[in-house]
C-alpha cells in the first residue's frame, strides 16, 4: 500500500516523499546490520534510514526510512525529482525486495534442516546492490579476498574513480573504468590480474560486447553462460550477480567459503562439506536457495 504524504520545491526541484506499507515480516534492522558491512553504504542508524544513489539519466540521492516494525513494516521513501517518483518507487521495491514472499519462505524452511537459522533471522530480506553493473564490478573485486580487505579495496576503487553526490557514492561508469590503467588500480593494492579483469569488464560494456541491462529478461543459466565467458569471471562471481544484482531466488554458490563454513557449523561437522553433500542438502531448500545462502551467511556474520 502506498500513499503520498508530501511534495515541496527546494532550489527549483520538487522534492517528494511517500509512505509505503508492505506485508511483514520484514526486519529492516537486519537490513541495516548487513549494509553496515560495506563502508560505501550511507546509513543513519538512529533514524533507521538508508541513503542510496539513483540514476535514471540524472543522478540523485534517494532515501528509505523505516517507521514501522518487523511485523507491520512501514517506510518513508524520499526523492529529489517529482517526475522520477514512480521510477524511484519501482527501484526501491526491487532493491529491498519488498514484494518477496518472506512469510512463505519462512514457512518453507520451518521444517527444514535450517529451521533454527530461519527462526533466528526471520524477516531478513535479500537486498540488492545499486545496479547489476555495480554488482558485477564489486563481485570481481571481492573474488578470493576476505570480506574486510575486499570492502576496503572496493571503497578505494569507488571513491577514487566514482562520483559523490551529497552522502552517496556512484560507481565509476563503464567508460571511466575502460579508460583506467592497470597501474592506477595497482596503486590501490589491486593485483595485476584483478585490475585487468575490472578494466576488461568496462571495455566489454563500452564495446557493446556485454549488455548487463538485458539480464533482467534472461534465465539464470543464460546469464551465467554470458558472465563466465568473460575473462576473470567464474561461477562464484556469476552467482553473486544473480543474487545481489538481480535478486534471483534460487541461487546457491557452493564454492563460497562463508557458506561452506556456515554449513560446517550448522551441522556440527569436523570438516567442510563436500559439493556432493551440499547438493544433497540443497534439494530440501529448493526453490529458495538464495535465502538459504543469505541466512547461512548471516549465521556466520552474526555468530547466531
Amino acid at each position: 500500500m502506498i500513499h503520498a504524504i508530501m511534495a515541496k520545491k527546494v532550489g527549483g526541484n520538487e522534492m517528494w516523499q511517500e509512505r509505503v506499507k508492505i506485508k511483514g515480516p520484514y526486519a529492516f534492522n537486519r537490513v541495516i546490520e548487513r549494509l553496515l558491512i560495506d563502508p560505501l553504504n550511507a546509513i543513519d542508524t538512529e533514524q533507521m534510514m538508508v541513503k542510496m544513489p539513483f540514476d535514471s539519466g540524472r543522478r540523485q540521492m534517494i532515501s528509505v526510512q523505516s517507521i514501522g516494525t518487523k511485523d507491520d513494516p512501514e517506510f518513508i521513501v524520499r526523492g529529489s525529482f517529482k517526475e522520477d517518483q514512480e521510477k524511484v518507487l519501482n527501484y526501491v521495491f526491487e532493491h529491498f525486495q519488498w514484494d518477496s514472499p518472506l512469510s512463505g519462505i519462512n514457512q518453507h524452511f520451518a521444517q527444514s534442516s535450517l529451521s533454527s537459522i530461519f527462526e533466528e533471522h526471520s524477516g531478513t530480506p535479500l537486498v540488492l546492490e545499486s545496479s547489476v553493473y555495480s554488482s558485477l564490478i564489486k563481485s570481481i573485486i571481492h573474488q578470493q579476498l576476505n570480506m574486510a580487505f575486499a570492502s576496503v579495496l572496493t571503497y578505494r576503487f569507488v571513491t577514487s574513480f566514482g562520483e559523490r553526490l551529497e552522502d552517496v557514492w556512484f560507481y565509476p561508469t563503464p567508460d571511466v573504468v575502460a579508460s583506467l590503467k592497470v597501474e592506477e588500480l595497482r596503486a590501490l593494492q589491486f593485483s595485476q590480474r584483478k585490475a585487468e579483469y575490472v578494466i576488461g569488464v568496462g571495455e566489454r560494456i563500452v564495446q557493446g560486447l556485454l549488455n548487463v541491462a538485458s539480464f533482467s529478461s534472461l534465465e539464470d543459466e543464460e546469464i551465467k553462460k554470458q558472465l563466465v565467458s568473460i575473462r576473470g569471471v567464474g561461477p562464484w562471481t556469476a552467482e553473486n550477480v544473480l543474487l545481489f544484482g538481480l535478486g534471483r531466488l534460487n541461487v546457491f554458490p557452493m564454492a563460497d567459503i562463508g557458506i561452506q563454513n556456515a554449513i560446517k557449523k550448522q551441522f556440527k561437522m569436523d570438516r567442510k562439506p563436500t559439493i556432493q553433500e551440499m547438493e544433497l542438502w540443497s534439494k530440501e531448500w529448493n526453490p529458495y536457495l538464495s535465502y538459504a545462502s543469505l541466512y547461512l551467511w548471516r549465521s556466520i556474520e552474526t555468530g547466531k
